[in-house]
């Protein structure tokens, strides 16, 4: 059997990858030169517009694709960052995640997320792991860290530790926006529901849903005050809480839940009691989860612009891993209010 001798490939590299020296030697150029325009470094402002061109036209004839892993390595950059989650396809986990995806993307940035479902053991596995996979940076999501031997920025993670930022939502406004709603739609006798100790934000948007109380004249009795406990990511996290605020026989004609699941949760415990939300009972969430709008009825809730939140993170993680000198421990997002179908005005029916 004959075998015949490989044809040369056009660019005469008999089929092997083109190299950077292959790019230089095409146009008569040292590879370093050829480098600084591939990599838009700032060596590169330097070389006149029509050998930029030359050197971008002789790339492409080549195929030429940098070989980004090396480069990496000789100047210790990874371009890769760690996202440390509870959960990856929750509702509200996944829309923050795909803002810091959508942010890294533009920048040429890679991330590896993990989560770790409130388990401190797996957290602090998956921190080494990552960091071993040479991450330049965390970004963390509704998780309470102790340390950060990395660059990190955290979403609605309200620690205090050095050199850390913390993304969170105005919590304050949050409340008075959804309470003065129902104080203006006539309600006076409201139940509360107190997020999880897993959630990050529970203390804070409880004090917060306080202060506002007193200052709109709200008396809130601990009849009608429930504990979500748990973690469970579904609508589910909110139905033993409803049951219960209706089994303490306590008249109340709107809640002001958590969150939007724990809303969902409660309003199904209501309708299953024979409850009409809202001509019984108005239910406000907060978040604006993608089911709020497609439930039945639609949710009122409060905005947290969770995708805005994801980007804002990722710009500030890299903003940080670029030198710059400004490192603020907090930025608050502004909530939103959106009223739907949840919500009436007292003695509507």
């Amino acid at each position: 059997m004959k075998v015949r001798a490989a044809k040369t490939k056009p660019n005469g590299l008999d089929g092997k990858a083109p190299t950077l020296k292959a790019v230089a030697a095409r146009v008569g150029l040292t590879a370093g030169t050829v480098s600084a325009v591939l990599n838009n470094s700032d060596a590169s402002r330097s070389v006149p517009e029509h050998t930029r061109k030359r050197i971008l036209a002789a790339a492409a004839a080549l195929d030429y694709r940098p070989n980004h892993l090396a480069r990496s390595l000789r100047v210790k950059r990874t371009n890769t960052i760690g996202v440390i989650a509870v959960e990856i396809g929750d509702a509200y986990g996944s829309v923050l995640i795909s803002g810091i995806e959508k942010y890294l993307r533009q920048q040429n940035f890679f991330f590896l997320t993990v989560a770790h479902r409130h388990d401190k053991q797996l957290l602090d596995t998956y921190s080494r792991l990552l960091m071993q996979r040479g991450v330049e940076g965390f970004i963390s999501i509704d998780t309470q860290i102790t340390e950060a031997p990395l660059p990190t920025v955290a979403i609605a993670g309200h620690g205090h530790l050095a050199g850390v930022t913390n993304v969170v939502l105005d919590q304050r406004r949050a409340a008075e926006l959804a309470l003065r709603h129902l104080v203006e739609l006539g309600h006076r006798e409201i139940a509360f529901m107190k997020g999880s100790s897993f959630s990050s934000d529970a203390d804070s948007r409880w004090n917060a849903v306080c202060r506002v109380a007193r200052d709109l004249g709200l008396t809130m009795h601990p009849e009608l005050i429930v504990q979500l406990e748990g973690f469970d990511p579904t609508p589910r996290l909110g139905y033993p809480a409803g049951k219960k605020l209706l089994a303490q026989k306590k008249p109340f004609s709107a809640l002001f839940a958590y969150n939007d699941i724990s809303a969902l949760g409660a309003v199904n415990a209501f309708q299953e009691a024979g409850l009409h939300v809202p001509d019984d009972v108005s239910v406000v969430g907060l978040d604006d989860i993608e089911i709020a709008i497609h439930y039945s009825p639609s949710l009122t809730t409060v905005r947290q612009p969770l995708l805005k939140m994801g980007e804002v993170a990722a710009r500030v993680l890299l903003e940080r891993l670029e030198g710059s000198s400004e490192n603020p421990a907090e930025i608050l997002i502004e909530p939103e209010l959106v009223i739907r179908k949840s919500t009436a005005a007292v003695g509507s029916r």
